[in-house]
């Protein structure tokens, strides 16, 4: 039996040393299985990161587009005079701006009145900025004066004015015969 004992316990001895080297594999695996999940998870937070990133990016470009639609939209002033819509070619200029943006939430409707056999004048109910510059005008020429008052003209006058634009669509005839007999209204909008 004493010559058994020690292959007895070398048998053991092999047997425990097997056990723990699958426990010693096991924790590796474990520990080579737990780093390959958290690479996976970062990879997927990193995935869906960049993912919401883009749709952020992609919205917020879609939002700046938008925008930029709206302004080019915001660009279009349309003017009437009584029930005729007029084409009018406006100024690139800080005046013009400012009444874009008294039209961009509401219709500007503005009362006019005869003056001097050559113009329409009436308030348009705000200052505006204003740049005057000595100026001839013409037939269908658009001014601000004294920075509350727009001017269209179907005849000419001299006088310091800030241009805001020029009616294209019509004859110095079509504007005296729009604007010469009587009071009109306009309306300016987006």
């Amino acid at each position: 039996m004493r010559k058994s004992m020690p292959i007895l316990s070398i048998l053991l001895l092999g047997i425990t040393l097997t056990a723990c080297g699958n426990v010693q594999n096991n924790s590796e695996n474990n520990v080579q299985s737990e780093a390959t999940s958290s690479t996976i998870s970062n990879e997927l937070f990193f995935t869906e990161s960049t993912l919401n990133s883009n749709d952020e990016q992609k919205s917020q470009t879609s939002v700046e587009d938008n925008e930029t639609f709206d302004e080019t939209e915001a660009q279009v002033l349309k003017m009437v005079i009584g029930n005729t819509p007029v084409s009018v070619k406006w100024e690139d200029n800080e005046s013009v701006d400012s009444l874009k943006k008294l039209c961009r939430n509401q219709t500007l409707t503005i009362a006019m009145s005869m003056y001097g056999g050559f113009e329409q004048v009436g308030a348009i109910g705000a200052d505006l900025p204003r740049n005057d510059v000595q100026t001839t005008t013409s037939s269908g020429d658009i001014v601000l004066y004294s920075g509350n008052q727009l001017v269209v003209f179907y005849g000419s006058n001299s006088w310091a004015y800030t241009k805001l634009g020029h009616i294209t669509d019509k004859t110095p005839q079509e504007m005296t015969e729009l604007l010469s007999c009587g009071d009109v209204t306009i309306t300016l909008s987006i």
